[in-house]
Parts: C-alpha cells; sequence; structure tokens
C-alpha cells in the first residue's frame, strides 16, 4: 500500500512537472515571439502577402491611435501546447494584457492550417460589441472569405466591421 501511494505521488509530481514546464516554454516562445514587436498583425503562419500586412498593420495602428482600441491578428499555425484553439487564444490574451503596449481590447486569432478562427474581446465593450455581434460578423463578413481562401479579404472586412461597431 505504501508503494503504491509512493508511485501515485511520485507519478502527480512528474505530471505537474511536466504541465509546468510546457506552459514556461509557451511563455517563454511567446515573448521571443511578441519582444520587440507592437504591430497589430503578427502573421506567424506566413498566410498574409507583405503588402496585406503592411496594409492591415496600417488600417489598425490608425484605428488604435485615434480610438483607443487595439485590435490584434494573430496567425497561428498550431495551438499546442493546449488542447483547442479557444484554451490558446485565452492564454495568449493574459499574455498580451500583461503588457501595456500589447494588450489587446479585441484579439483575432486565425489558423490556415487547423481551418478555425477565435475572436475574444475585453469585457468594457461588451456593450458595443456584444458576443452576439462578433458570431455575426465572423460569420457574415470572414467565413465566405475563408472559404475561398482569401485570408486578407476575411481579415479586413471582420477588422472594418469591428470598428464600425467600436466608433459607435
Amino acid at each position: 500500500m505504501k508503494k503504491l501511494f509512493f508511485t501515485l505521488v511520485l507519478l502527480t509530481s512528474v505530471l505537474i512537472s511536466a504541465q509546468t514546464k510546457t506552459d514556461t516554454d509557451f511563455a517563454s516562445q511567446l515573448k521571443n515571439s511578441f519582444s520587440g514587436s507592437a504591430d497589430c498583425v503578427n502573421d506567424f503562419e506566413k498566410i498574409l502577402k507583405p503588402a496585406e500586412l503592411q496594409s492591415l498593420n496600417t488600417t489598425l495602428n490608425g484605428f488604435e491611435k485615434k480610438y483607443l482600441y487595439k485590435i490584434v491578428v494573430i496567425t497561428t499555425p498550431s495551438y499546442a501546447p493546449f488542447k483547442s484553439l479557444e484554451e490558446y487564444t485565452l492564454e495568449l490574451d493574459k499574455f498580451l494584457s500583461k503588457d501595456p503596449r500589447l494588450d489587446p481590447t479585441l484579439l483575432i486569432i486565425v489558423s490556415k492550417t487547423l481551418r478555425q478562427i477565435q475572436v475574444i474581446s475585453v469585457d468594457f465593450i461588451r456593450y458595443k460589441l456584444s458576443n452576439e455581434d462578433t458570431q455575426n460578423i465572423i460569420a457574415t463578413y470572414s467565413v465566405p472569405e475563408l472559404k475561398k481562401g482569401n485570408y486578407y479579404k476575411a481579415l479586413e472586412l471582420a477588422s472594418n466591421e469591428f470598428m464600425k461597431k467600436l466608433q459607435l
């Protein structure tokens, strides 16, 4: 019985250690990815052309300067080490919110490889942009373009609609 208890304690400590290492690795990976970057668009999956990336960045940076709402777009080929894109997005939002230069009002995560999109916003804009509004914008403007493979157009249209809602 003592051996079984000791084995369970040892196994539990190894699993906890492994989880902490994964979270630490993810945090250091994010720190490296975002160090020195305050861009609104981070194309880690390389699905946007340089001109598209610059255009979207210019639009979102201009909107942030005028209205103080930061819309951040990130493309990623994977949500590892997490179990879902939703979990990845929540953890990424927590990480970004620690730095005022990076803290997003609205975070859009797109993955061409996974064929998924996830949007999260801060609570203080819910009166302007509800969850239902967000879902409608994504379904109406992004999804049709994503199905065509036009990622830039999908992000541009959705961003424009989000900006319209936030200006009200």
